[in-house]
């Protein structure tokens, strides 16, 4: 059987799905690993080292002639119907806010599973992208905020003087929060947090951070994920967490909510009561951003309230991508160990009796078994179908 591994196309994007080791891993399940020329490059592996391990390295991919496809980023809908019928899909798939391909890998008979649907049980551990990524995700938001802050982090005593640590707020402590809390922590820095789950007190005390406690309801929904917070609570969070936040020399936010826009934590009013020099790193921009006015990718120089300075509001951008090495070693491994469960003696067999198997399955035998995304295809086929009649009245 033929595994196919694409150069990713995705602007900015440099992780790669397999790397020499994997591919060690995939050949000893019987798989035929075919590479994309230059696929691993960004990610520190050459061609020679897929050679090495086993992979055909190829000047493009024949989609048509795969059984498997391994990729990074959620394909596009010309890529999805040039697989053949009943070929395996494996990779993140965004299926909220990529419908379209969805629409197209169940038309065309794929079985696709995105890594985002992985169950979180002890079980799938190793093959749980959104964990992984969030760890190098969380470092880089801290290495973000302290090449901007025009001062240390970390508590310095000198014959000059004493120079006092940086006080850094996290919000949010899922795995991202949590690796900013243990990073900054590891630069000196005072760390506080915040999360509205409140088991995460504990973790986040485990990091080394002290965990803000706020008069709010709990909001905890299945598999550990935060739930969004009505709009009331939502404006009352944001009134206890001012004070807080004008504080900080640091804010850093990584609150998601999974499958919907990132909430809202921190409004323009609330940047500007910082201190001239402070630094917003905001890890959830490309999701509709935690805080009022990030933008992925770009440094927005917010003025105080008082118009004595600035603070930098940073919109991070492809955060795992940008630490492309380890992210892919992670990334990589996700991927096999996820394979492994998929794949007897070089042939596809696929159990949907396997709680993993069956809940990270997005499309199969052209149907979309992901009821929530499921729900949402109908909808716009349903609002669709609506335009066209009231146009043609």
């Amino acid at each position: 059987m033929k595994l196919g591994i694409p150069r990713e196309r995705r602007e900015g994007e440099r992780r790669v799905a397999a790397t020499p080791d994997t591919v060690r891993q995939l050949t000893g399940m019987g798989l035929d690993v075919l590479l994309e020329t230059g696929a691993g490059t960004a990610a520190g592996h050459s061609d020679h080292d897929y050679r090495q391990a086993g992979a055909e390295i190829v000047a493009e991919l024949d989609h048509g002639a795969l059984d498997i496809l391994a990729h990074v980023r959620p394909l596009d809908p010309d890529t999805a119907a040039a697989l053949k019928r009943e070929a395996v899909a494996v990779g993140l798939g965004s299926p909220s806010s990529e419908l379209p391909t969805v629409q197209a890998l169940a038309d065309n008979g794929v079985t696709s599973f995105a890594l985002e649907l992985v169950p979180r049980i002890s079980r799938a551990q190793s093959m749980d992208a959104l964990t992984s990524q969030a760890l190098v995700a969380g470092y880089r938001c801290v290495l973000e905020a302290a090449i901007r802050l025009p001062r240390f982090f970390p508590l310095y005593m000198t014959a000059a003087g004493t120079i006092p640590p940086a006080r850094v707020l996290v919000l949010g402590a899922g795995v991202a929060g949590l690796q900013a809390i243990g990073t900054a922590k590891r630069l000196g820095a005072r760390v506080f947090a915040n999360d509205i789950r409140p088991a995460s007190a504990d973790e986040v005390a485990s990091m080394g951070g002290t965990f803000i406690r706020l008069d709010l309801e709990t909001a905890e929904a299945a598999g550990g994920y935060a739930r969004q917070l009505s709009s009331d609570a939502g404006t009352r969070q944001r009134q206890l967490l001012a004070p807080h936040v004008a504080q900080s020399d640091v804010l850093i936010t990584t609150a998601a909510v999974p499958g919907r826009p990132a909430p809202l934590l921190v409004t323009r009013e609330m940047v500007q009561g910082m201190r001239p020099g402070s630094v917003v790193v905001d890890l959830a921009a490309e999701s509709g951003g935690n805080v009022e006015g990030s933008v992925p990718g770009q440094d927005i120089p917010i003025p105080t309230a008082d118009g004595s300075g600035q603070i930098t509001l940073v919109g991070l951008k492809d955060p795992a991508s940008a630490m492309a090495s380890d992210a892919s070693r992670l990334y990589a491994k996700n991927v096999a160990n996820l394979l492994a469960l998929m794949v007897r003696d070089g042939a596809l067999a696929l159990d949907f009796d396997d709680e993993v198997v069956a809940g990270a399955c997005l499309t199969h035998g052209g149907v979309v078994r992901h009821q929530p995304t499921a729900a949402l295809l109908a909808a716009r086929t349903g609002a669709a179908a609506t335009a066209r009649q009231d146009g043609a009245l």
